[in-house]
C-alpha cells in the first residue's frame, strides 16, 4: 500500500524539476545542437549555407516567456511551501527563544552594563 502511494506521487514530486530539465535540453538543442547539425547538413550535401533560425524564438519568444512564467511560479511555490513548513521533505523551522529576562552582564567582560536613565525634558 506505501510503495503505491510512493508510485502516484512521482509526477506531483517531480513536475518542477522536469519542467527545469525539459526547458534547459530544448534550450540546448535549439541554440547549439540544431544549429551545427544544420551547417553539417548544408555542408554535406553541398547546399548554399544560410542561418539556423531557433524555433523557440520564433513567436516573439513566447515560449521562453512561457517556461519563464511556469518555471518563476514554481519556484515561488516551492519556497512559499517550505517557509510553511508543508513541503515533505523540510523540517519545520524552529525560532530561537529569547530569554524571559535581560541578564546584565554583557558578553565582553561580564560585567554589568550600565543602565541608562532617561534624560528629563528641559
Amino acid at each position: 500500500m506505501a510503495e503505491e502511494n510512493k508510485d502516484e506521487d512521482w509526477m506531483q514530486k517531480k513536475w518542477r524539476p522536469a519542467m527545469g530539465w525539459m526547458y534547459m535540453l530544448v534550450c540546448v538543442m535549439d541554440m547549439v545542437i540544431f544549429p551545427v547539425a544544420w551547417a553539417l547538413l548544408q555542408t554535406i550535401t553541398r547546399t548554399p549555407i544560410t542561418q539556423w533560425n531557433p524555433l523557440t524564438l520564433q513567436g516573439a519568444g513566447l515560449f521562453h516567456l512561457a517556461m519563464g512564467a511556469v518555471l518563476g511560479i514554481a519556484a515561488f511555490g516551492r519556497t512559499q511551501e517550505k517557509i510553511a513548513g508543508s513541503a515533505n521533505n523540510v523540517a519545520t523551522p524552529s525560532l530561537p527563544v529569547a530569554p524571559s529576562t535581560p541578564s546584565p552582564a554583557n558578553s565582553f567582560g561580564g560585567k554589568p552594563s550600565p543602565s541608562v536613565a532617561p534624560q528629563p525634558e528641559i
